[in-house]
């Protein structure tokens, strides 16, 4: 699996902390992480957590990743962000209950963390825990097991509903406001990841051509 971490301006100074120990539990796993930054608060390109929204979904529905992991101060604005868009179902993750029962129940594709409220003492602990939970095993399961089917039954209805609220993300990165969706690619390193693993060659061309 192809994981993806974002940070947004706010929890920058963080980035490094926080990709170690998503690399520490997952590539033992066999997956691989791409971090995208934000690398430090004094980055260049200042992210926003609406622009994470924006980039987490360029990075799934072009499938450059599989996961994306990212957050802000509470997660929950990094959240709204990322299910603004189609092709992202992201959960609201605090610890590794969290994290193990919306992998089996919800079976996302996407995570927001609180990277400042309750971030203290043993953080590094809490976020282990909740990648070994959220990637250690097969996604959408069920819980309690004896939820299996209809677990899976709305995890089915709630993509068709969101294939029908949403627009595709072609009609959005068109019509969105082009500036902001420069700033959102333009990171340090998303070319160098980007481009070679995106499979959707549409969605490469035209942000080749916003960013010419």
């Amino acid at each position: 699996m192809k994981i993806a971490l974002i940070n947004e301006n706010s929890q920058a100074a963080k980035n490094e902390m926080i990709c170690d120990n998503l690399k520490k539990v997952v590539e033992p796993m066999g997956h691989t992480v791409y971090n995208y930054g934000m690398y430090t608060a004094e980055d260049e390109t200042q992210l926003t957590y609406v622009m994470n929204g924006l980039l987490a979904a360029i990075l799934l529905n072009s499938k450059a990743a599989d996961y994306v992991v990212t957050g802000c101060g509470t997660g929950e604005g990094a959240m709204l962000a990322c299910n603004v868009f189609p092709g992202v179902l992201c959960g609201h993750i605090v610890d590794s209950e969290d994290a193990y029962m919306f992998a089996q129940i919800n079976d996302g594709n996407a995570i927001a963390l609180p990277f400042a409220k309750g971030f203290g003492w043993g953080a590094e602990l809490r976020l282990q825990y909740i990648f070994e939970k959220l990637f250690g095993c097969e996604s959408g399961g069920g819980y309690p097991k004896e939820r299996v089917v209809p677990e899976q039954r709305n995890k089915k209805i709630l993509d068709g509903v969101k294939e029908i609220t949403h627009k595709d993300i072609m009609t959005i990165l068109k019509t969105i406001d082009q500036d902001f969706l420069k700033t959102a690619i333009s990171g340090e390193k998303f070319q160098e990841y980007f481009f070679p693993n995106c499979q959707v060659p549409e969605i490469a061309e035209y942000l080749k051509s916003v960013l010419a």
